[in-house]
């Protein structure tokens, strides 16, 4: 009899669920896309992060990571990869690579950059370099003297394929040496700052210029999921020598990034209470107006023995139908909204400057994650039933007498 009561009286004044309705439907929808599109920005810059040289795991010399300079370097990297390859969970990879800072410069133009020197079998199943090659080609074992730039740096020297370019450094003696290279490729990176910071060379190349012999600077990591990161990277900080080595996730290679996650966990959890406060609101004010509305009728129904629980059970039903049906409402629009711009995303490549300082990608897709979807709707139900207790127990309090007497 209540699950009637309550469903029938909802209708009874169709204006005003219709209204509650909307309210409901649109805060769900809101909590969800907007949840959707954070996760979004968040997921492209983890992506963007890892696939950016970095990796899910990093393994330096103990103090290149505080001075990134070629006097700290990894003597022996054979015995390293060893390592690797004896304990890392099957389908990751590793790439060994030298990485320095130099200066490119041609006949007009000059400009800092980090020359990275790369096995390129390897450095294309743990990096973007691997697929960002667009004009050209990618780097191969026997072009010694081909070199991959970004397009921004390839713009800005006004230079093209198969021009020179002078790569100036400093050697692990303390001497300054240059290189001429050839444009081999131009690749675009979903940065700006990527495409002129970084220039890519054979990794026997960059070894003898600098004089390291089979040294490198790094050994970058790629697991089959983010979230065995930490457990892999302790696993071999524990086997090889701390005196050495450093071991690195990148949640700790990226601190910013990893500020930036908490920054936008927290402001997901903000969004959504300021949303069901608006919301909770206008659910109170309307189930309020409409128990004053039936106060005679409630004033009959005690009078007729309805006890004061099941007078707020019959209140909170009606709220509970209102709920749910704002809820299913409100999660079809947000799904449809995430999955209309799953195809293409958000273009933000006229604010590119501004979204790169920010370290996000150009383009922007949600990315839905059930975590948020469950606390949106947990949200909008728990404590739009909570707000209703309010009207529900004044409705009970009602004395039988003076709710017949109101007119």
């Amino acid at each position: 009899m209540n699950i009637q009561l309550a469903w029938r009286n909802i209708w009874r004044n169709p204006r005003r669920t219709a209204v509650i309705l909307t309210a409901v439907v649109i805060g769900a929808w809101s909590m969800i896309f907007l949840a959707a599109l954070m996760r979004g920005v968040v997921d492209g810059m983890v992506k963007n992060g890892i696939a950016t040289l970095t990796g899910h795991v990093q393994i330096h010399q103990r103090d290149y990571p505080a001075d990134p300079v070629v006097d700290h370097r990894i003597e022996n990297p054979r015995s390293l990869l060893q390592v690797l390859e004896e304990n890392l969970p099957a389908g990751s990879c590793w790439s060994a690579r030298v990485r320095v800072n130099a200066v490119a410069g041609n006949a007009r133009h000059s400009a800092g950059v980090t020359l990275v020197g790369i096995d390129p079998g390897q450095e294309a199943k743990v990096s973007f370099i691997g697929a960002g090659v667009t004009r050209g080609a990618y780097l191969k074992t026997d072009t010694p003297s081909g070199i991959l730039i970004g397009r921004a740096l390839a713009d800005k020297f006004q230079t093209r394929l198969g021009r020179k370019i002078i790569i100036t450094s400093q050697d692990a003696k303390g001497d300054v040496v240059s290189r001429a290279f050839r444009i081999a490729g131009i690749f675009q990176a979903e940065m700006e700052s990527t495409e002129k910071g970084f220039v890519f060379v054979n990794l026997t190349v960059a070894q003898k210029m600098l004089k390291m012999g089979p040294a490198v600077s790094e050994v970058a990591v790629m697991l089959p999921g983010h979230g065995m990161a930490r457990e892999v990277a302790a696993k071999l900080q524990s086997i090889l020598d701390r005196d050495e080595y450093r071991v690195r996730t990148w949640r700790q290679a990226l601190p910013l990034l990893t500020a930036m996650l908490k920054l936008y966990d927290n402001f997901i959890f903000i969004w959504f209470v300021v949303v069901f406060v608006a919301m909770g609101f206008g659910i109170v004010n309307t189930t309020l107006m409409a128990v004053f509305e039936r106060m005679r009728e409630i004033g009959v129904l005690k009078a007729l023995g309805m006890r004061p629980g099941r007078v707020i059970l019959t209140i909170e039903m009606e709220t509970f139908f209102i709920l749910i049906i704002g809820l299913l409402a409100g999660n079809l629009l947000g799904f449809l909204s995430c999955w209309a711009l799953s195809f293409h995303g958000i273009d933000l490549s006229a604010l590119a400057q501004g979204v790169e300082f920010a370290g996000m990608a150009r383009i922007i897709y949600p990315v839905l994650k059930s975590r948020d979807l469950i606390n949106a709707n947990l949200v909008v139900m728990g404590l739009g039933l909570l707000v209703t207790l309010y009207p529900a127990v004044k409705a009970a309090r009602f004395k039988p007498v003076e709710a017949l007497m109101h007119t």
